[in-house]
């Protein structure tokens, strides 16, 4: 398979790596590392699929280019259109065409968050009351000082796509009704400290995100019936474990396990492995998590920057 990187950034630059042979091209307005200024500007027939790694704002005319002539596409989350019917649109003519739209998710390949997936699956903890997530990272100053970062819903599209994607991906198509508990906007004019929760029915869940935890990590904490487990830190920061522990009934201090594991970020090569896969054998492209995630974002996104504008 032959790829073009479009939009050399930092993500652009883990793409292109990942790529390996496959790579073949980048693109970008800017970047004087680019191989081209625009992707039309890149002979049809030299490549076979795209790797977007671009702002929200182009992601609809691009993807409807590649759609149209052909050619796969891997795009960076969220896939943020300006309607929802953008993404039928989208996801009919892809169909029609047998390409693959791929929305990146990277944390899904985090060998822990498989794990995870994976205990819930088996039924083993049983009944989950709570499921609580913390992502933080310290990027308040560079998006800040971003000419397109800093606006809109801020934190939540950034961080926020990935905590809701998580959710889907180790409990299902369940869709819970969110609400935002916290919106601030600290140091930034868009909010960089969010937390949405979904109350009133089992799981409880918790999402909080913030660009203000000046040591990036992420924690993770499930209650349930037979026990609780745990995830702390991913891969890129290292050590990251997995912590199960055994209900001991009637009281009592639980047997735990504890799997640490001290390697280099594993998601980005695992997950264009996968993209490659499915580009191998297109199956229809299904964008029914991107349609909830933009459902969820925009309602949330807007309630967020109502909230911060107040703080």
């Amino acid at each position: 398979m032959r790829v073009v990187v479009a939009g050399l950034g930092v993500q652009g630059y883990k793409r292109r790596k990942c790529a390996g042979a496959d790579y073949v091209a980048s693109v970008d307005p800017v970047n004087p590392d680019a191989d081209f200024c625009a992707l039309s500007q890149v002979p049809l027939a030299r490549y076979d699929a795209v790797l977007a790694c671009i702002p929200d704002q182009p992601k609809r005319e691009l993807l409807s280019y590649c759609v149209a002539h052909g050619k796969h596409v891997l795009v960076e989350k969220p896939l943020w259109v300006d309607r929802e019917s953008d993404l039928f649109e989208l996801e009919h003519k892809a169909r029609e065409r047998r390409v693959v739209i791929y929305t990146a998710y990277n944390h899904r390949f985090e060998p822990h968050f498989i794990r995870m997936r994976d205990l819930i699956a088996s039924g083993e903890l049983g009944q989950i009351y709570t499921c609580r997530m913390f992502y933080g990272n310290g990027t308040a100053r560079l998006v800040r000082e971003s000419g397109w970062r800093d606006k809109g819903a801020g934190v939540l599209p950034d961080l926020g796509s990935h905590l809701l994607d998580t959710y889907r991906f180790w409990f299902g198509d369940m869709t819970p009704s969110f609400a935002i508990t916290a919106a601030n906007n600290f140091e930034n004019l868009a909010p960089d400290h969010v937390v949405i929760a979904s109350e009133g029915q089992v799981p409880r869940i918790e999402l909080e995100m913030t660009l203000l935890m000046w040591r990036n990590h992420f924690t993770c904490d499930i209650l349930a019936e037979k026990g609780t487990a745990h995830i702390t830190s991913l891969c890129k920061w290292g050590p990251s474990s997995f912590i199960r522990r055994t209900r001991v009934l009637p009281s009592g201090r639980p047997p735990e396990t504890i799997l640490t594991l001290t390697q280099d970020d594993p998601t980005w090569s695992a997950e264009y492995a996968h993209f490659r896969s499915l580009c191998a054998d297109p199956a229809p492209t299904d964008l029914s998590n991107d349609r909830w995630l933009y459902r969820v974002l925009s309602r949330l996104g807007d309630e967020a920057m109502a909230r911060a504008a107040l703080s």
